[in-house]
C-alpha cells in the first residue's frame, strides 16, 4: 500500500498544468527562476512556490550560482519518461529563448573591444 501512496503522491503533484510546464522546461536542461518567469508569463513568486512542491517531491533539484539559482530535473531518468508519454517526445524547436529574458543562459554574452567571441 506504502508504494501505491507514494505513487498517487507523484501524481497529484504532476496534476497541475504549470508543474507539468516547468519539468517540460526542465527535461530540456537547468533553468534560472527568471528564465521560467519569462517562458510562463508568470510572476517569480509563484513560479518559485511550485518549483518548492515539486523540490519536496523529489522532482527537481537546486544549485545556487551567484544570485542565480538554478534548477534541474532530480531523478531524469525516471521523470523524463513519464513526461514523454504524458507530452510527448521533446520537440524540435529545442531551448524556448524568450524575447527580453534577462536569465545567463539568454542574455547576449558582451564581448569586450578587441576580444573575439569564440
Amino acid at each position: 500500500m506504502r508504494a501505491y501512496t507514494k505513487q498517487a503522491q507523484l501524481f497529484r503533484c504532476l496534476a497541475h498544468p504549470v508543474r507539468l510546464q516547468i519539468l517540460d522546461i526542465l527535461r530540456r536542461g537547468e533553468e534560472c527562476v527568471c528564465h521560467m518567469e519569462a517562458v510562463l508569463g508568470r510572476r517569480q513568486s509563484y513560479i518559485s512556490q511550485q518549483l518548492m512542491i515539486l523540490r519536496d517531491a523529489g522532482l527537481v533539484d537546486s544549485r545556487r550560482d551567484g544570485l542565480n539559482v538554478f534548477y534541474c530535473l532530480a531523478a531524469p531518468e525516471t521523470i523524463t519518461p513519464l513526461l514523454d508519454v504524458a507530452l510527448g517526445p521533446l520537440g524540435q524547436a529545442g531551448r524556448h529563448n524568450p524575447a527580453g529574458c534577462p536569465c545567463p543562459h539568454c542574455a547576449p554574452v558582451s564581448v569586450p573591444e578587441g576580444c573575439s567571441k569564440s
